[in-house]
């Protein structure tokens, strides 16, 4: 039969249990107290022979099984793309596939870790709730106060729920980057401030093509219809990463794109995938578009169309206040990878997204990854939304 040996010290409201079972901690005052060891989080609250004692679940207990994928990304066949009907007009939608398919088996271990922690209980929820039930069992018990201890216990459990979720729930990603990766990320990092200071940036969700002339009358003389609405370019970090590095980001739709020194990390939700940039593939071509809402400031136009045009492209003398509406040279990049992203931003600006994507080349390399195809597709938006 073995001995348990237990050790505690004090520093102020703080308390450190060592036993042979591991090491935890507490805080509180007497009466009341919140702790986390190897044996989980719990809540110790009660007064006058009164106790509530609550557990929070196991620490790590929640993991997620990583998957087994095969160690080269191949493509993967996509479903056809959701569709819908807006103005007469068949939209498809520009979407990308489940963020959890985004895996490289490279940054296996990191997005196992961020998904895991993002798995587990908010404490920041549990402990306000328990603090408010404690509160209310000890204002039972000294009479009359329950409903008044409830509510003034709830929001401290609140803030050290926060407190302990800051490190329970965030991962740290940490980067000594060698002279040239640290140089390709430069570079990446300083075509992505060209981009942002694009006075229009839009994230293009669906587009579809205009077939029938009473359509094509009422839209402009447009060829394709496209939704698409102005969009997010930042330095920015997931709220559930530390690191010494502050990426570019790019919002798209309801996932946002972070590009890290190694890999792109797909927010969707609370949950996350990586792309290597080897597996990151680029297209960019100039688009012309019907301007109908501001024209933005650095926009080249390159010609006007009119609300309502006849066949031959002149105005449509049957309909009244027929202005002419600028035609504006803007530009398309589209991010795709096999593991199912599927993405395309557009800007205001033509030129700015090559930078861009030799960036992306140039890290691919270093991580010595066979560079992906970069090339000016067919992604002329001739349209309005």
């Amino acid at each position: 039969m073995g001995f348990y040996v237990r050790k505690s010290i004090s520093a102020g409201p703080f308390r450190f249990n060592f036993s042979s079972g591991g090491v935890g901690v507490s805080v509180g005052v007497k009466g009341l107290r919140i702790g986390t060891g190897p044996r989980g989080h719990y809540i110790h609250a009660g007064v006058g022979g009164l106790y509530y004692r609550g557990t929070l679940g196991k620490a790590g207990a929640k993991k997620i099984a990583r998957q087994q994928a095969p160690q080269t990304l191949q493509a993967q066949p996509q479903p056809p793309a959701p569709e819908y009907v807006a103005d007469g007009v068949v939209m498809r939608e520009i979407e990308s596939g489940d963020v959890m398919d985004m895996r490289d088996e490279t940054f296996a271990n990191v997005l196992d870790e961020i998904n895991a922690r993002q798995s587990q209980t908010r404490l920041s929820v549990a402990l306000a709730v328990l603090f408010g039930i404690a509160g209310f069992l000890v204002g039972t018990k000294l009479g009359g106060a329950a409903p008044v201890l409830g509510i003034a216990a709830f929001l401290p459990g609140m803030l050290i729920g926060k407190w302990f979720d800051g490190y329970r729930r965030v991962s740290v990603l940490y980067y000594d980057l060698e002279q040239d990766a640290e140089a390709a990320y430069g570079r990446l990092v300083a075509a992505f401030e060209t981009l942002t200071g694009c006075a229009g940036r839009w994230h293009v969700a669906a587009g579809g093509k205009i077939e029938d002339l009473t359509t094509w009358k009422r839209n402009a003389g447009a060829s394709m219809l496209v939704d698409k609405k102005p969009t997010t370019l930042e330095s920015s970090l997931p709220k559930v990463v530390r690191s010494n590095v502050t990426p570019p980001s790019i919002h798209v739709g309801r996932q946002v794109l972070y590009f890290m020194p190694d890999l792109v990390l797909v927010k969707d939700g609370n949950r996350y995938g990586a792309i290597g940039y080897g597996d990151l593939r680029t297209q960019f071509a100039p688009s012309n578009f019907i301007e109908t809402g501001q024209v933005p400031s650095d926009a080249q136009v390159v010609g006007h169309t009119w609300a309502h045009p006849n066949k031959s492209g002149g105005p449509d003398r049957r309909f009244k206040n027929n202005r002419q509406i600028p035609i504006c040279r803007y530009e398309a990049l589209r991010l795709s990878s096999a593991s199912g992203l599927n993405e395309l931003v557009e800007f205001s600006k033509t030129d700015v997204s090559q930078p861009f994507c030799q960036a992306i080349s140039a890290l691919a390399q270093v991580h010595g990854v066979r560079s992906s195809t970069h090339s000016a597709g067919q992604l002329s938006l001739t349209s309005r939304f």
